[in-house]
């Protein structure tokens, strides 16, 4: 649950209410508590309206549930079966997110990391393929290219599945997300 939509709830306010306090538009609203960061005049104009400080509306969020400890694994989890398949890699935490309407933050850094991974795999083979047909660089050890990669992205899954399971955080983290 995003702050802003915990402060709006306690302070018994509705979205339409809100706008019409802040000025910023109900969609803008709707936005900021599906998880998008308010910054510059629309989180002054928010936290005016509410009577609360800046920094607690941006605040740190609030420790995941249960449930979303458990969504948040399988997220994470989906990815071991396809990694033989870079793409399905994400098209099957992708799937799981959206189906399930999981849109956390962790989740999303979850999926950035794998699209990260197979934009890392396409370069890897481009390299593979440069080094052998451009240079006639021939080696037995050019195998371990993808072997390694493979077993950097279990490594990456199992960390923070761990993670996950102990603090609801990640140990191999991002602090940007692509969606």
């Amino acid at each position: 649950m995003s702050r802003l939509l915990a402060i709006r709830q306690q302070q018994n306010l509705t979205q339409e209410e809100l706008c019409e306090r802040s000025g910023i538009s109900v969609r803008t609203i709707q936005r900021i508590e599906a998880g998008t960061q308010p910054q510059g005049f629309t989180l002054k104009a928010l936290a005016k309206a509410l009577g609360i400080s800046e920094s607690e509306l941006v605040g740190k969020q609030e420790t995941p549930t249960i449930a979303d400890t458990k969504w948040m694994k399988l997220i994470n989890f989906s990815a071991l079966p396809f990694m033989f398949l870079p793409p399905l890699n994400i098209a099957a935490p992708l799937l799981i997110m959206f189906l399930k309407k999981e849109f956390n933050p962790v989740t999303k850094r979850l999926v950035t990391i794998q699209i990260l991974w197979t934009l890392l795999a396409a370069v890897l083979c481009l390299m593979v393929v440069i080094l052998n047909d451009w240079f006639a660089i021939r080696s037995k050890y050019m195998v371990l290219i993808p072997v390694v990669w493979l077993a950097v992205n279990i490594f990456i899954i199992l960390r923070n599945a761990v993670s996950i399971a102990q603090n609801q955080t990640l140990r191999v983290d991002l602090s940007f997300s692509l969606i």
